[in-house]
């Protein structure tokens, strides 16, 4: 599967299928974004970011060790086995992030109506620019304002009415959320644009690539980004006070950043691959800031599950479809670590009415993944086909069928944002309804290896 990054970004259906980045602006930029020496950092960054390393210098990386007790040495491959508190049920489903209309309060309560245990805050697209991923996350970020152009997301010298509307838009949201979700008990997951996927779909200005093409940008953007995540989540912490919060980054450029893939602007060359130790990092630096558990979704493949391990993420979400045989070490790797695994099971918008669970010519056999979305063409598979699919696809990374349950959570592949109202309603029941039959048949599973 080619893996590339929109050329724009201000009417996304869907939560980033992964693809062209953004062309750029006239060259110069302003004294923020200059590699050296950079500004001062902020809050709780002073002195931490960018980060000076020696050559040769290993960074250690936690694994939420203020959650968990433990620190684990990714680099060196000391991983443990002990499994992590999961903040869910067992048997549990959820959402990824994108639903379709425009009125927060109509997609909050069906959210809230088919997922019960384990409901997310939504981004409606559909409103405009402002209201998709990467206009929502920019909207949090501190002292970096951006403005929308004909090609998509671009720094700015000052907030304008972009951020504005933005802002009034998120701030609709939390409001909704506030209403439909008062007395709610249990796991809240809220959503951000990743630093990656960030750096790769906006501009610097007056410069013709994404963020991407300068490191000290890279770095500063992640540090804002971090602290307006952890405000986001504080916000969302006073509003749904009884929810535990997860946050979940998502991240489907990630794939062709760590491949050097994304293009530049004039498309004849590509962005040089950056390394994995740099990768995690700056994604560490964002994962951390706000102390919840923390989930990176990636939907493009293949799924970085060594960059999102050494970042320091309880969990990983996917496109189920997208792993190959060659992906089933690092996944269970990951599982075996302890990470949540959010499996996105039904098929996305962008390829209802095609079967899921093969893949490209030449792309290798697929691990038993992602099937259609329900009322989309062709028939839709049942609760218990979806739900027998994820366990033959937990049996093939060789785990106990016993904590498939437990660690798994069945999502849609994607963004529901393409689909109607009431296809996302049912998309969500589907999910749910498999995840009641999952423990039903692990242990039939687990009976038949006895």
């Amino acid at each position: 599967m080619s893996v590339a990054l929109p050329v724009t970004v201000l009417h996304q259906p869907l939560c980033w299928p992964g693809t062209t980045p953004s062309p750029g602006f006239p060259l110069g930029c302003p004294p923020y974004h200059r590699r050296s020496p950079g500004p001062p950092a902020r809050g709780r960054w002073a002195g931490k970011e960018p980060a000076r390393r020696q050559p040769g210098h290993v960074r250690r990386l936690s694994y939420g060790a203020s959650k968990l007790g433990r620190v684990q040495d990714i680099a060196h491959g000391n991983v443990k086995n002990a499994p992590r508190p999961y903040p869910w049920p067992e048997a549990s489903a959820t959402g990824i992030g994108s639903m379709p209309g425009t009125d927060p309060a109509e997609a909050m309560r069906i959210i809230a109506g088919e997922l019960p245990t384990f409901s997310y805050l939504p981004e409606l697209p559909a409103r405009g620019p402002g209201a998709d991923l990467t206009g929502r996350t920019a909207a949090l970020l501190v002292d970096m304002p951006v403005e929308t152009t004909p090609r998509g997301w671009r720094l700015a010298e000052r907030p304008g009415r972009d951020m504005r509307a933005a802002r009034s838009m998120l701030s609709a949201d939390l409001d909704a959320l506030e209403e439909i979700m008062a007395g709610y008990s249990g796991p809240l997951k809220i959503s951000i644009c990743g630093p990656w996927t960030l750096a790769a779909t906006i501009e610097l200005p007056r410069r013709l690539d994404a963020i991407l093409a300068d490191g000290g940008a890279v770095a500063e953007l992640a540090a804002s980004l971090a602290e307006g995540a952890a405000a986001h989540a504080a916000e969302v912490a006073r509003r749904v006070p009884g929810a535990t919060l997860v946050l979940q980054a998502d991240e489907p450029s990630l794939p062709a950043v760590a491949a050097g893939q994304v293009p530049t602007a004039s498309g004849l060359r590509r962005l040089p691959a950056v390394e994995t130790s740099v990768l995690a990092q700056r994604l560490a630096t964002v994962l951390s800031a706000t102390g919840r558990y923390t989930v990176v979704h990636c939907c493009a493949a293949p799924v970085p599950f060594g960059v999102i391990r050494a970042a320091g993420a309880d969990a990983a979400a996917f496109d189920l479809s997208l792993l190959r045989r060659g992906d089933e070490d690092p996944a269970a790797e990951a599982a075996d670590a302890g990470l949540g695994l959010l499996a996105g099971a039904i098929g996305s918008p962008a390829s209802a009415g095609a079967p899921l669970t093969g893949g490209p010519a030449g792309a290798g056999a697929a691990v038993p993944g992602a099937v259609r979305l329900p009322g989309a063409a062709g028939a839709a598979p049942s609760s218990r086909a979806t739900a027998e699919r994820v366990v033959r696809f937990w049996r093939h990374l060789g785990m106990p069928p016993g904590r498939c349950a437990e660690q798994v959570v069945i999502t849609p592949a994607c963004g529901l944002a393409g689909t109607s109202p009431g296809t996302a309603k049912q998309t969500l029941a589907h999910c749910r309804e498999a995840a009641r039959i999952v423990p039903e048949l692990a242990g039939e599973t687990e009976g038949a290896q006895q």
